[in-house]
């Protein structure tokens, strides 16, 4: 990045790793946050704004799992969400979330190490978990979409148990998402889970489908994902040399090639 360059406004000169396998790799994460000051997975906060307000009140405690170096925890701030706690994998990208919220004043929010198969928070901690993108990572090398790798569902289940586990008793789980209901509905819709579930969706070239799980609002007979209408906001960007498109175009051919 040109050292003139505002942070905010700059793009990467390359456009994600060779192969969409090594966003498995813990050292690709470390390496890519060490040059990269921000990116935002699935649009920014301005296309999804008007779904947040609809879920997430400013008294709400909220966990992001993965918050790498987005600036969703940065946006729901500037709302008054306050009660804030960021978890990810990659101690340089905590590292630098710390002062760069701290540079911004936003001192309230929490930044931690954590692996968000493994949460190591109190049982119903929070009102709201929410993720952008990060589910999606394990997916990567799943093979087939409507039969999944063993150690893929086991992975995705791994997440799942312990966002129900630390969502209070009517707390939301908000997914922001490439995922497909076709796809994820087998794995929000397991026995062992008391939320309901309803999406609806955003963007313009693309689109992203924004998950809303509240826990203990399943039905007995839950077998439908209810798609929810939300206000439309159509915002023009051009999408096709993003690193989205082709994490999204990358993961269609592993799975072809399965």
């Amino acid at each position: 990045m040109d050292e003139t360059e505002n942070p905010a406004e700059a793009k990467r000169t390359t456009v994600g790793p060779p192969s969409v396998l090594e966003y498995l790799d813990p050292n690709y994460w470390n390496d890519r946050f060490t040059s990269e000051d921000h990116y935002e997975w699935l649009k920014d906060y301005s296309h999804f704004r008007h779904l947040i307000q609809q879920h997430i009140k400013p008294s709400s405690s909220v966990l992001e799992l993965g918050c790498g170096n987005s600036q969703l925890s940065d946006e729901l701030y500037k709302e008054g969400i306050t009660k804030l706690t960021c978890i990810d994998l990659s101690s340089v990208a905590v590292e630098k979330k710390k002062k760069q919220l701290l540079s911004k004043g936003y001192k309230d929010i929490k930044v931690l190490e954590g692996d968000m198969l493994n949460l190591s928070f109190p049982d119903e901690s929070f009102d709201v978990v929410i993720e952008k993108g990060t589910m999606d990572v394990l997916f990567v090398d799943s093979g087939d979409p409507w039969n999944p790798k063993p150690e893929t569902v086991n992975k995705a289940m791994s997440m799942l148990q312990g966002v129900h586990r630390v969502l209070k008793p009517d707390g939301i789980f908000i997914s922001i998402a490439f995922g497909q209901p076709h796809f994820r509905r087998p794995l929000f819709n397991a026995p062992e889970f008391t939320w309901s579930i309803e999406y609806t969706t955003f963007g313009d070239g693309f689109h992203y489908f924004f998950y809303i799980l509240r826990k203990g609002c399943r039905l007995l007979e839950m077998n439908e994902v209810k798609k929810v209408d939300a206000p439309c906001l159509d915002l023009f960007q051009d999408e096709l040399d993003n690193e989205d498109y082709l994490f999204r175009t990358n993961i269609d051919d592993v799975d072809d090639d399965s």
